[in-house]
């Protein structure tokens, strides 16, 4: 189905900035040059300026023009919870278990995820997080070397991939998906679970750039663990 003519314009201004192509602080063309380009009225190149300004893309600045919004203002807008941080608002402790941390050669299907050739260097991280002494989330990442080079140097029973991803890889775009599952047995064993225990999975894809940044499987207990959120009009 094709794009609304203001969704045109709006893609348009969204792909120059994920390309990485229109960088921060970077002048968005006129509304006149929009108007221009797209043969569109000055309404609907208002509405898809207004949007992205909502979505936290770009900055409207009166007098001046729009601007390619500053990496720490997307994501401040684009809400991606740290499982730290969550622990600790609820006045609990957090701690993890490294399980795995090393750098290997990315499968066709991984590779295709992460915007790589196959085969290509990607970094692999195995996490459990608990609450008090409680397993409530086992963590797969897989993370670009290209967004992250450090990734593997981090101290993650001190911080957090996520932590460490949105200071050196602001986002720019995130995808998410959640599903009802059952564990594996590897899970089942590091979450302190039965095979038979219904558990909740968010697979989340982070873009920061030009750059896909992280490729992420968690799994919660589904009795130990619910998701949360607020929208608002």
């Amino acid at each position: 189905m094709s794009l609304p003519v203001y969704g045109q314009v709006k893609s348009f201004i969204k792909a120059h900035i994920s390309s990485g192509e229109w960088k921060p602080g970077a002048p968005v063309p006129s509304e006149a040059a929009l108007m221009q380009q797209f043969g569109v009225s000055r309404m609907t190149v208002n509405r898809a300026l207004r949007e992205l300004t909502a979505e936290g893309m770009v900055t409207r600045v009166q007098g001046s023009g729009t601007f390619v919004a500053e990496l720490h203002r997307i994501s401040s807008n684009l809400t991606l919870r740290d499982i730290q941080e969550e622990v600790l608002e609820r006045g609990h402790l957090h701690s993890t278990r490294v399980l795995l941390s090393k750098a290997e050669k990315a499968s066709a299907a991984l590779a295709k995820l992460l915007g790589l050739r196959s085969g290509a260097r990607v970094f692999h991280t195995v996490l459990v997080h608990l609450e008090n002494g409680v397993p409530i989330q086992y963590e797969d990442r897989f993370v670009n070397p290209a967004a992250a080079p450090l990734y593997l140097n981090v101290d993650f029973a001190q911080t957090t991939p996520t932590r460490h991803l949105l200071a050196v890889a602001p986002l720019t775009e995130a995808t998410y998906s959640i599903e009802a599952c059952l564990p594996t047995a590897e899970q089942a064993r590091y979450l302190d679970i039965a095979t038979t225990e219904a558990c909740l999975a968010m697979v989340r894809r982070t873009v920061s750039g030009s750059h896909v940044a992280s490729v992420v499987r968690l799994v919660y207990p589904g009795s130990r663990y619910s998701f949360e959120g607020k929208f608002q009009a």
